[in-house]
């Protein structure tokens, strides 16, 4: 062992107890491992650039702007709503659409965003027809991570894996290489979820069940502080206006037309100041409204239509690591938080100063046209569907070509991609057209049709997955470049060669090394999971003398088969707290499609790719 190979080592041992114990964000954890291998000597001053010149990040910030325009222009919503009128409400003909429609938009969009769009969709569907949610939501996850198997841009982790391919000057995958292993996949696992599902999941109630809350609407109200006020000169906090044990709660302070953006602990009450105020009380000894109002001297002007919703904090959230009072989490969203859920349990006490996490679900009270604000924060993953002012109405019908034009581009990037690719490969003249660029062409057509503007389209995209993997690009190189990858297949090698003849050598390390991959997805990122995989499997395959197709496969699948944890895969964290889920219920319910991917990718492999 040369000292590199012991300083990358050291390196990659580092990275995966950076990313275990989260002691930063995944894009500067990412970053800074690539600064720190630069430092080292491991990478190159001038190769540290040429990480940037890998065309996968471009790809998947293009096809994050196509998504984008797929989700602003209702067209997941539109089958969303249909299959909510059409479904019957069986809990496994729930399950079998629902899993289906993941699986089939999650092979071309990203599924992150798939799970965020069908959520609320699924939530309300359950609710309408009296199903336990914690029966559809984790198939729902699991779903969207099949059907990501499925093609090239199904996941950024295929792309990221195809960039590393050309990197080292291997074969690109064409848009539907990993389809013979993915989609039957995907079959069998539809299949086990709506078989087995109904038996495996248990019945559980999310945060809002857990509460006891039966009603989740209820009026706002609109106050204006008369000038005979008892308020007026007092502290909100002392006054019954902030008496959450009461059951009212603050929603917004205005004065001379502004909203007042001090924490209410600082605000002292004025005439003509005006208040929006929820009233939630499950004891129903207090005050009524209407009686408060007038022991209060207070007007009411008007009132709104209001919401207990459950939002959920996805990673990348700007709220991650900060609490309540720092990020002025009243002021700043319009709603105040009545419980936060976490790993199976209600905090309802020192709420402000508790540091939110990615995962957590807030129960909040929020006015009901005050949804559309709270999704375009991309702060949460809302449970509840934000209708905005351009969505579909009585008064007002949708418009039709945005949602054909969205998909005219996506269907038109992935043939171009797959038409020239074969003609190329038939040797007729036509040369091969790149996923990067045709989808960067894609992207530009939506702006230029303004399905979506500039502004539009860089919120669209998944900055904190883009910096990730460039940080995570660099280790892939330095494995390669100082021969770590090479020392570690060899040996790997001469260990198994121990145990195992020469001829069922390669298929005994390609079984083993899906399980290492499916081991290590479940507590790492599937992309960095791939990025260190796949320069040591190349390696392995070229110590046995075979080809290195078979592992290269087998790594990008078993990269995004995590299904027994709730923290291997971003879409189950997502469905943790609405769907009210434990620990336990991922394991119950993810071992057995892990060893189902297991068997079904190693056995079909070997017959697409050979040896």
């Amino acid at each position: 062992m040369t000292l590199e190979i012991f300083l990358t080592l050291l390196v990659v041992v580092l990275t995966l107890v950076a990313f275990l114990r989260e002691w930063s964000s995944p894009d500067v954890l990412a970053l800074s491992i690539l600064c720190l291998l630069v430092a080292l000597g491991l990478v190159g001053m001038g190769e540290m650039s040429v990480v940037f010149k890998n065309e996968a990040p471009l790809t998947i910030a293009a096809l994050f702007v196509i998504g984008g325009a797929l989700e602003k222009s209702g067209a997941v919503d539109q089958i969303g709503r249909l299959l909510q009128s059409k479904v019957n409400g069986g809990v496994r003909s729930s399950i079998l659409v629902f899993t289906i429609v993941s699986a089939f938009f999650s092979a071309w969009m990203n599924n992150t965003a798939i799970v965020a769009i069908l959520l609320p969709v699924v939530l309300g569907f359950a609710r309408s027809k009296d199903i336990p949610a914690s029966k559809l939501l984790i198939p729902l996850s699991y779903s969207s991570i099949l059907g990501g198997c499925c093609t090239l841009i199904g996941t950024s982790t295929n792309l990221l894996v195809n960039g590393s391919l050309k990197d080292m000057g291997l074969e690109p995958m064409s848009m539907f290489a990993i389809a013979p292993v993915g989609v039957p996949l995907a079959i069998a696992g539809i299949a086990y979820m709506t078989i087995f599902g109904p038996k495996i999941l248990s019945s559980r109630s999310s945060i809002t069940g857990t509460l006891q809350i039966e009603l989740r609407t209820l009026p706002l109200y609109h106050l204006l502080v008369g000038e005979s006020s008892s308020l007026i000169g007092q502290k909100v906090f002392d006054t019954e206006l902030a008496s959450r044990d009461g059951g009212i709660h603050v929603l917004e302070v205005r004065r001379r037309g502004a909203r007042v953006m001090l924490p209410l602990s600082e605000v002292t009450i004025e005439k003509n100041d005006r208040f929006l105020v929820a009233f939630h009380r499950r004891k129903r000894k207090a005050l009524g409204a209407q009686e408060l109002f007038g022991k209060l001297g207070v007007d009411e002007l008007s009132q709104v239509d209001g919401i207990i919703s459950e939002l959920v904090i996805p990673a990348g959230s700007s709220l991650a690591g900060r609490s309540m009072a720092r990020a002025d989490f009243r002021q700043r969203y319009n709603c105040v938080v009545l419980a936060v859920h976490r790993d199976g349990q209600n905090i309802t006490k020192k709420m402000s100063d508790l540091s939110l996490e990615a995962g957590d679900t807030l129960l909040v009270i929020t006015a009901t046209n005050n949804l559309p604000s709270l999704k375009a924060t991309r702060d949460f993953v809302l449970t509840d569907e934000a209708k905005s002012d351009t969505e579909i109405s009585e008064d007002k019908p949708v418009k039709k070509w945005p949602i054909f034009f969205s998909w005219a581009v996506l269907i038109t990037v992935v043939l171009t991609v797959s038409v020239t690719d074969l003609l190329s490969r038939m040797n007729v003249g036509v040369p091969a057209i790149p996923i990067h660029y045709a989808s960067m062409v894609g992207a530009l057509a939506l702006l230029w049709a303004k399905i979506l503007t500039p502004r539009d389209a860089y919120a669209s995209i998944d900055w904190q997955v883009l910096l990730m993997l460039y940080g995570l690009l660099g280790l892939g190189m330095a494995m390669q470049g100082t021969g770590t990858a090479q020392w570690l297949a060899g040996h790997l090698v001469n260990m198994a060669s121990g145990f195992v003849s020469k001829e069922m050598l390669p298929f005994v390390l390609l079984w083993l090394v899906f399980l290492f991959t499916s081991l290590l997805t479940e507590v790492l990122s599937n992309n960095a999971t791939a990025v260190m995989l796949v320069p040591i499997v190349v390696r392995l395959a070229e110590e046995l003398g075979v080809d290195s197709r078979p592992f290269i496969m087998v790594v990008t699948i078993a990269a995004s088969c995590a299904f027994m944890l709730p923290m291997g895969y971003q879409t189950h964290m997502m469905v943790f707290g609405p769907g009210g889920y434990r620990f336990s219920d991922y394991i119950k319910a993810g071992i057995p499609l892990n060893l189902m991917a297991w068997v079904i990718t190693c056995t079909i492999v070997p017959f697409v790719w050979s040896f």
